[in-house]
């Protein structure tokens, strides 16, 4: 078989609408935990079907059933009418199920192409036809609307772009059931839209989808039908044109909107942080200051410069020109070590990746920054190691076994509180977030944004990057907007409409001179 032959989607062989995976008393306990209490949930053939719920609710538990990675305890899937094991992945994908997952997982080393058609390489006479593989590659990738390079290896491409090629390689194996969880968390919007396009394609096509996201504005853009799963127990199905948000985030949390952006306002304090025209790889003269007990919001699109601002002054990557003061005074920051001292603390964008070790331990990964505060002699003293973390455990509400647990095994909001919790440990004065809640569910987002007040209390200083407009309109007392790696606008708490910050972001206008505004 020709790589490009993979790609000859089978015709779905049940009508759209009817039932074509049924769940019943489907569970799951693990010893200690009941992550799925027993779920009765039918989807049908062709729709769309969204699943929400807080981390922890039990979406990845039914993810990992569903696509084979685990058994269940107890239950019964029923697919096209009859019962099945999905004893393996392998088992799984042979009936034509597949998962595309928040984080790629596959392989960075190999070209796209080599990835699009893993585990089913052309070879002919014991030789791989890497030519062939990558004409055909690039041809499925064009046919889906993705302008991607097929020849590149995969680890030379944005997360966004991996994470359309993982959606493309989902495509290539008479897929009927395909699950989407958190697809977009790294993508652009032009990169959202082409993903939403293929995903409308697969429905016309008779694909069921299952798309799982914390976004509820995708959901509603998407979906045909959404299901709540709370604490590991099934809440209800609702069709998507007879519901709203709000109702959605009371059958997830047991809270209103208004609740989860609740904002305490502090008296600004001295300025800790000022840069003036400051300027590096990927953005330029930029000058702002940052003040006790104040958030101040960095709003423009992917590539805007915000986070290779914040990068620089956090000396991850060296400055080209311009000042930073500290207290006052000015400083030259040249590794993340001499940022770490003056104290600063930096939650990146990507946690898994630069945020976590992610196969140590919850409580060591708590206790990164403070070791050295916590040893005498070389000797890492036991009973404070242990206190610290656990009092951030419990303080930040995270959701594990144990601080022997690795930090792999939890959720994306509860590793998501990892990172924020070593650097509250540490003690620092300004507290660096990018992309905070990418991933993270309403309810953790609410938790997050109280861990806010508690620092802004304390007197610490907070920069908040976001590309998610409601969130830095909620919560920056001062927000700059970014485009094309200069700062063309500034402004105070609600003091401008939503559309005139969006018109910034994207609109080719004057800045005024130095990027100061």
């Amino acid at each position: 078989m020709t790589s490009a032959a993979l790609h000859q989607h089978p015709a779905p062989e049940l009508e759209p609408g009817k039932v074509i995976l049924e769940l019943r008393g489907l569970e799951k306990r693990y010893p200690g935990t009941h992550a799925l209490k027993p779920i009765d949930l039918a989807f049908r053939a062709g729709e769309i079907h969204a699943i929400v719920g807080e981390n922890g609710a039990g979406k990845s538990t039914l993810i990992k059933l569903l696509t084979g990675v685990m058994p269940r305890t107890s239950g019964d899937v029923i697919w096209e009418g009859a019962p099945v094991a999905l004893a393996t992945p392998h088992e799984a994908m042979a009936l034509g199920i597949n998962a595309v997952h928040q984080e790629v997982v596959l392989c960075r080393h190999l070209t796209v192409a080599a990835n699009m058609f893993l585990g089913e390489e052309n070879v002919r006479y014991g030789l791989l036809q890497q030519r062939a593989m990558v004409r055909d590659a690039q041809k499925i990738i064009s046919d889906l609307g993705f302008n991607l390079p097929a020849h590149v290896v995969l680890g030379g491409l944005t997360i966004g772009q991996q994470q359309l090629i993982a959606a493309a390689r989902a495509t290539v194996r008479g897929t009927k059931f395909l699950i989407f969880d958190e697809p977009t968390a790294y993508l652009t919007r032009k990169e959202a839209d082409q993903l939403f396009a293929l995903i409308r394609r697969l429905k016309a096509e008779g694909v069921t989808i299952i798309y799982i996201s914390h976004r509820m504005e995708e959901v509603f853009e998407l979906a045909d039908r959404v299901s709540v799963l709370r604490d590991g127990t099934y809440v209800g199905t609702r069709d998507i044109k007879k519901t709203d948000e709000a109702e959605l985030v009371r059958m997830m949390i047991n809270r209103t909107i208004e609740q989860i952006y609740h904002k305490d306002q502090f008296p600004a304090g001295r300025v800790i942080l000022e840069t003036r025209q400051l300027s590096g790889k990927g953005f330029e003269n930029v000058s702002m200051t940052v003040r006790e007990g104040e958030i101040v919001g960095l709003y423009g699109l992917v590539g805007a410069g915000r986070s290779e601002f914040v990068t620089a002054v956090y000396g991850r990557h060296p400055k080209s020109s311009g000042t930073i003061l500290w207290d006052g005074k000015e400083v030259n920051v040249r590794s993340e070590n001499d940022a770490i001292k003056l104290g600063m603390a930096l939650a990146p964008e990507s946690r898994r990746d630069q945020g976590l070790c992610l196969n140590l331990p919850v409580g060591l990964n708590l206790n990164l920054p403070i070791y050295k505060r916590i040893s005498k002699n070389l000797l890492i003293s036991g009973s404070e190691e242990a206190k610290h973390a656990e009092q951030q455990i419990a303080g930040l509400r995270i959701k594990t076994p144990g601080r022997q647990a690795l930090a792999s095994s939890l959720s994306g909001g509860n590793q998501q509180k990892i990172v924020i919790g070593k650097w509250l440990n540490h003690g620092a004065k300004l507290f660096i977030f990018d992309e905070p809640t990418v991933g993270v569910d309403v309810g953790t987002k609410a938790e997050i944004y109280r861990l806010f007040s508690t620092l802004l209390s304390k007197g610490a200083g907070i920069i908040l990057i976001s590309s998610y407009l409601p969130e830095v309109y909620e919560l920056a007392d001062t927000l700059h907007v970014f485009r094309r790696g200069k700062l063309v606008g500034t402004h105070g708490f609600h003091t401008a409409s939503h559309e005139d910050i969006l018109t910034e972001a994207l609109a080719e206008k004057q800045e005024k001179p130095g990027g100061q505004i």
